[in-house]
């Protein structure tokens, strides 16, 4: 991003934070606090204080590493696979959805809570847990209706009174302190009825009204001097927080707890709006308002800034790919993601539905979001070992800042899940509807769009713990060329070439000989490869089993694919001596047959036979967009379906609606699907790739470690006269 298009600096950046931070969490969950840990509840707030700034330390030197917008997904698609970056996204996104569930339920005790001191005649009804839900689902309606038609939340004048009506209370109650003197220690007393237990799960409880720092992160891509402000931006946000919520509580406790009761006796009643109740206490029926209109107000912007948050989160998983495409899609007028907007709000009611009292659902917030900074501990743990000088924060005491951060958030949320099954119960769900809507949706899809993102981005590979070396065996100089420039194609910009020539150990009174060959394979090999633009590295071995030396060697040097050219498939023997060696490599796998002096950047027309299950897509999508990318011509991609002579019309249009999104992702170029009738699919397939530069085929899998040719391909490749490549793609 360049510099013009950073436009925050601290102010604002700590603002964001600050915005986020403070307001409705303490607001919303302060009584859920007092019934679990009485007076004990300013300790859960400020060891939940500790964890968080552990945590904000780890999102710095991550949003530094990695200066662009997205947050905790942004950094799950550098360091991790494409499947646990979908898990990350979403768990995020579940995260801004029980926020913002939470925050709707906040608003909703807080209004009916209004309307009920304002009109002692409000229908029963509403007061019911029933109402409470209702009003809820309502308010969340009524915010995607906003949203949808305008982006943003607007919620920056919304910052300012808050921030003014916390610097009442606390100054206000300072007065009265100082006038009125009233028994501290009796007021504190019991300071833990229920143990440290039951600050653990006050912890737990309440965590989400410290979580808002992250959203400094996800801004990463439009702060200026990324290095000096996030750090400070976000341990002043926190800062911020703690210096409002610790005396704020105290406070609470000390001045708005009537005579002859306890705090937690006084939040068992009524715990949504004991921070009102005591505000009215202490400065009189004024102050119960003000909290109580600063509430509604800050429960609204809030729950807004999730739905908002959390329908772009949609949408950028989208954009990858991990959720359905038309989530991405912006509508022409409004100019906001309807789409994504929308089943947000639809899970935002379902949950609502499910969730009892804002209590469980502070619980479940707080549990996802301990989840989510959990990973984002481990993805600095990664990243600092994968990426060790990088140029940005570097957290302090390495490496037990994130380890005990990360342990501390993993604790915490098993303790949350076992002490509120329901919280439990519900991430749990989700995190298991989400595993099947990977395996079964997404995983394709997604596995295709990554592919091209680690073609273009070699520091991807690095990150994710990966090697981009692409290993070519050479048994015959005159075809390293052509292997070493599609090596070139398939592997990511910068990455490494390996020609490896295996001899077979010979007599002592031959080794010169040997040598002498050798020597002589590699020197045409590499004049080979640089007659074609292409530097290379060379590796000679000795082994009398070269079909295993080549699976050690790709193994030992952590290969991520080997090239190899392609001997003769009708030989039954070589077929499965091939077989075994591509099913033994660490990595994927690729079989080029094509005439000596065949260039991959002379390609033009390319056929693609598809069917099945799809199971190379990855794989396929990284070559095809190598192809398109540096040949420098017009790319054709035709994609072939084979159907039987007496299949339907209606069963050919089911097979192009099935393959047309996934084919459009994979080819990087405007691809063309032709569907022909035939008995022999071998032959349509060989009559086809008569006027094509080159023919894209796939191994057969027969579980997850055993690839084979199969009769087809085999057929295929020993009648089409058309250039071949067979394509391996390691689950």
């Amino acid at each position: 991003m360049s510099t013009q298009e950073r436009h925050i600096g601290l102010f604002s950046a700590t603002s964001i934070g600050i915005g986020a931070i403070v307001g409705g969490g303490i607001l919303a969950l302060a009584g859920t606090a007092f019934v679990e840990a009485g007076p004990g509840a300013i300790v859960a707030f400020a060891l939940n204080g500790v964890i968080a700034v552990l945590t904000a330390l780890t999102f710095a030197e991550l949003s530094t590493a990695f200066p662009e917008s997205g947050g905790t997904y942004l950094f799950s698609k550098r360091v991790l696979s494409v499947g646990a970056a979908f898990v990350v996204g979403w768990i995020v996104w579940f995260a801004s959805i029980v926020a913002a569930a939470l925050y709707a339920m906040g608003f909703a005790s807080f209004l009916i809570g209004s309307l009920a001191a304002a009109y002692p005649e409000t229908p029963a009804w509403i007061t019911t847990p029933a109402g409470l839900k209702v009003i809820a689902i309502l308010s969340v309606v009524l915010g995607f209706g906003l949203l949808a038609r305008k982006p943003g939340s607007g919620g920056n004048w919304v910052n300012v009174l808050k921030i003014i009506v916390f610097s009442i209370l606390i100054v206000g109650g300072v007065v009265v302190w100082i006038q009125d003197r009233p028994p501290v220690v009796e007021r504190l007393t019991p300071f833990l009825p229920l143990g440290m237990g039951g600050v653990l799960s006050a912890m737990g409880f309440t965590f989400i009204a410290l979580q808002g720092f992250d959203l400094i992160a996800a801004a990463a891509g439009e702060v200026k001097e990324p290095r000096r402000v996030l750090p400070r931006a976000m341990l002043m946000s926190l800062g911020a927080a703690l210096v409002v919520y610790l005396p704020l509580l105290l406070i609470v406790v000390v001045l708005g707890t009537p005579a002859g009761e306890t705090i937690r006796q006084m939040a068992e009643r009524n715990p949504d709006t004991v921070v009102a109740e005591a505000a009215g206490i202490y400065l009189g029926r004024t102050g119960f308002w003000i909290v109580m209109a600063s509430g509604l107000l800050a429960m609204w912007s809030a729950m807004l800034a999730n739905v908002f948050a959390a329908s772009r989160i949609a949408q950028a998983m989208a954009r990858d790919r991990t959720l359905p495409a038309n989530m991405e899609a912006v509508h022409v007028s409004y100019g906001t993601p309807l789409m994504a907007l929308l089943v947000t709000a639809a899970v935002i009611c379902v949950l609502l539905l499910a969730i009892r009292d804002v209590s469980a659902a502070g619980a479940a917030s707080s549990l996802i979001f301990l989840l989510t900074f959990a990973i984002a501990h481990l993805i600095c743990i990664l990243a600092r070992r994968r990426r060790p000088n990088h140029d940005g924060f570097r957290v302090p005491i390495w490496p037990y800042v994130p380890a005990v951060g990360g342990t501390a958030c993993i604790a915490l949320a098993i303790f949350q899940g076992a002490v509120v099954p329901s919280a439990g119960m519900i991430t749990g769900g989700w995190l298991v509807l989400g595993f099947f809507c990977y395996q079964w949706i997404f995983r394709h899809r997604a596995q295709v769009s990554d592919a091209a993102s680690e073609l273009a981005d070699p520091d991807l590979l690095e990150l994710r713990g990966q090697s981009p070396l692409v290993l070519v065996p050479i048994a015959n100089p005159a075809s390293a060329g052509s292997l070493a420039t599609m090596a070139s194609f398939m592997s990511p910009r910068a990455g490494r070439i390996l020609l490896l020539n295996i001899v077979k150990p010979a007599a002592p009174e031959r080794v010169d000989e040997n040598l002498e060959v050798m020597s002589a394979v590699l020197r045409r090999s590499m004049a080979a490869s640089l007659g074609s633009s292409v530097r290379v590295e060379c590796l000679a071995t000795f082994s009398a089993d070269p079909w295993s030396e080549i699976a050690r060697v790709a193994d030992t040097h952590r290969c991520a694919l080997a090239l190899m050219g392609m001997t003769d498939l009708r030989d039954d023997r070589v077929r499965e001596r091939l077989e075994r060696l591509v099913s033994a490599l660490p990595g994927n796998a690729a079989i080029l047959r094509a005439p000596i002096g065949w260039r991959p950047d002379h390609v033009q027309r390319v056929l693609v036979p598809i069917g099945g299950r799809g199971v190379h897509n990855a794989l396929r999508a990284r070559l095809l967009t190598a192809l398109d990318s540096r040949t420098g011509t017009n790319l054709e991609v035709r994609y072939l379906i084979v159907i039987r002579d007496d299949a339907s019309e209606r069963e050919a249009k089911r097979l192009r609606a099935n393959w047309e999104v996934l084919v459009r992702d994979e080819s990087g170029v405007d691809p063309h699907i032709d569907i022909v009738r035939g008995s022999d699919p071998g032959e349509v397939i060989v009559n086809e790739a008569a006027q094509s530069d080159l023919l894209i085929l796939g191994l057969n899998r027969v579980d997850r470690s055993r690839q084979v040719f199969g009769k087809l391909v085999t057929g295929i490749v020993s009648t089409t006269d058309c250039p071949v490549i067979v394509i391996g793609q390691r689950q």
